[in-house]
């Protein structure tokens, strides 16, 4: 399957911004495939801070809470994965430390995570954790071949 439909990369409440938006677009539709089930039509990451992801939280999924991503799916068929997907980059700069893993890693993760999601897999249960887990992985593993 092609998946290399597109990938954007917005900036929202925020002064950081992608260094590798390229390698990023071109990795995450590497993981898509990896799984070979679904297509990239158009995903958004918007990279904002925790003030901004944390109104959207409360106004559309009413969660006063703090939270790394919230994924919208806008797709119109199942194969055809279509979202805008929100990330704080506060949220990951705390989880990289409280984790001890390199910030760059722990971002990764998250837009992979956000993609994962969008294909069906689940984290709801810690057997479903775990196994996202090893996606995430296999997620991180393909970038490191893509540097």
């Amino acid at each position: 399957m092609d998946n290399r439909g597109t990938v954007y990369f917005f900036y929202e409440d925020t002064d950081f911004k992608l260094s590798n938006e390229a390698t990023l677009k071109a990795w995450l539709a590497q993981c898509v495939a990896h799984y070979g089930t679904h297509q990239i039509e158009e995903l958004r990451y918007i990279i904002c801070s925790d003030t901004y992801l944390h109104a959207i939280n409360q106004e559309y999924l009413q969660h006063d809470t703090f939270t790394d991503i919230i994924t919208f799916d806008q797709s119109e068929q199942d194969e055809l994965l279509e979202a805008d997907i929100f990330i704080s980059v506060d949220r990951i700069k705390e989880n990289a430390s409280q984790f001890n893993e390199p910030f760059n890693q722990e971002l990764a993760r998250v837009l992979a995570h956000g993609v994962l999601h969008l294909m069906g897999f689940n984290d709801k249960d810690e057997a479903q954790k775990a196994e996202m887990r090893k996606m995430e992985e296999a997620c991180l593993s393909l970038l490191q071949q893509t540097l």
